[in-house]
């Protein structure tokens, strides 16, 4: 998958022409509104025309195994598709192999480099047993080798419109996590309209995780949590709660999400772990953890304290650690997720947890700040597609920081309030995927599901298979 930046001048044409693909491929690969409408700074994702193709109107499987000339059954398993039956318009068919035609002064180490995929792969692909016999015009075939990684979305929404959101999007996850149950002061946890989605997750052989926080009235509660570790005996209901949540609602896993748990908590919450996964474990499910972004052990703060990387990497099966919200509402307009801050982070986490229990914390929104910015005031969450809307409304070009691996741009409402908007788009997802790639980190963990990213889905099913 390419990249590609609009520059002044550029039309859908001329970039289409550039890359060699139809026009099509990029306007319903990045679900553009207006095809004839770009804006300055935006990045478009660009299929490679031998390896890539998206599916547009009228589009079936088989078609499109007859145009690459490519078994159906492969295609589907490689693309992990759960109905062959239904497709999407602009979603992302990826070739398991390609064919290269050699060209004079190729030899099989060339290939091999040029195209990233081991020599060995591609002998045994074409059962050529001596490297140097390969001649002008000849059809070489070359395997499309993946990473695989895990990964686990969240969702808040268990309305028609979230459940269709899974139905559609579950071939990119390893689990769905739906936000949220919540302790109660008995030990007890409280209920959630679930039943859609995990249907939902089942049907895309998703693992359902129950997500288990102290998110009352709107906000983590310190005092509750409190209550809970610093009593066995409520632990022991509350375990006995979850078990019985877990097995009638056919959940495979659960992902506990305590935030501001008091300080002189932390060895109490890790007890609590150590309980609940000698419970958990025998039966067949997970358990893993959201821990808060630190950057060292000793990082100060209600947020931080309590929370104990090594602890937590020993004890439970992954982590997700929550690196975003850098650019939280009721702050200062900033990236999201600025990458050299999401370093400092991992820096210090795979010094502590195995590399291959971490789940990076990936937003998939943005937000829109009134500037200059006033303490107390706070700014509007915008999905990255809302955020395109945006800059084409007011006709500003889209700027990108280095620094931190984000786009952004300002624009001037029809009041005269001047906003600065900080999104995610494919240059900063594929930033974020180098770095998990660089780390050797378990996979990805995205907030939150419900924000239109079609960039993301197309990038991320490009460069990886996904565990199930």
């Amino acid at each position: 998958m390419n990249i590609y930046v609009v520059k002044s001048g550029d039309s859908l044409w001329s970039i289409a022409s550039k890359y060699g693909v139809e026009v099509n491929q990029i306007a319903y690969g990045n679900q553009l509104k207006n095809p004839n409408l770009l804006i300055i700074g935006q990045s478009l994702l660009i299929p490679e025309p031998l390896k890539e193709y998206i599916v547009q109107p009228g589009d079936t499987l088989y078609k499109i195994s007859q145009k690459y000339q490519m078994d159906m059954g492969e295609l589907e398993a490689f693309n992990q598709i759960s109905d062959p039956s239904t497709l999407f318009v602009g979603q992302l068919i990826v070739m398991p192999a390609f064919i290269h035609k050699v060209r004079p002064g190729d030899t099989m180490y060339t290939i091999s480099y040029n195209y990233k995929v081991p020599m060995q792969q591609i002998l045994n692909a074409n059962a050529i047993s001596n490297p140097s016999l390969i001649y002008p015009d000849q059809e070489i075939k070359i395997p499309n080798t993946k990473q695989m990684i895990e990964v686990n979305a969240y969702t808040t929404r268990t309305d028609g419109e979230g459940i269709a959101e899974v139905n559609g999007l579950g071939s990119y996850f390893t689990y769905l996590a739906p936000f949220t149950h919540s302790i109660t002061g008995e030990g007890n946890i409280t209920k959630l309209n679930d039943d859609g989605l995990i249907s939902a997750a089942n049907s895309q052989t998703v693992e359902p995780l129950l997500v288990l926080t102290n998110y009352v009235d709107g906000k983590f509660d310190s005092n509750l949590v409190a209550k809970i570790l610093r009593n066995e005996s409520l632990q022991n209901t509350l375990i006995s709660s979850i078990v019985k949540e877990i097995e009638t609602k056919g959940y495979k896993g659960l992902n506990i999400d305590f935030e501001y748990v008091y300080p002189e908590d932390r060895e109490n919450y890790n007890s609590f772990l150590r309980r609940t996964v000698k419970v958990l474990k025998p039966k067949g499910y997970s358990v893993s953890t959201a821990l808060a972004p630190k950057m060292k052990g000793d990082q100060k703060g209600l947020l931080y304290e309590a929370h104990d990387y090594k602890a937590h990497g020993a004890i439970v099966d992954f982590v997700v650690l929550m690196t975003y919200e850098w650019g939280w509402a009721g702050g200062k307009p900033w990236a999201i997720a600025p990458i050299n801050e999401v370093k400092k982070v991992l820096d210090y986490a795979v010094s502590v947890i195995p590399r291959k229990k971490i789940l990076m914390g990936t937003p998939l929104y943005g937000r829109d700040w009134k500037v200059p910015w006033v303490d107390g005031t706070f700014a509007k969450t915008v999905s990255p597609q809302g955020a395109l809307d945006l800059a084409s409304k007011y006709g500003v070009r889209i700027q990108y920081n280095d620094q931190y691996q984000s786009p952004f741009f300002n624009y001037w409402d029809e009041s005269g309030q001047q906003h600065e908007v900080w999104f995610e788009d494919g240059r900063s997802m594929l930033a974020k995927q180098r770095v998990l790639d660089d780390y050797g980190l378990r996979g990805l963990s995205y907030w939150v599901l419900g924000s239109a990213f079609p960039q993301n889905w197309l990038l991320q099913h490009s460069r990886y298979q996904v565990r199930k």
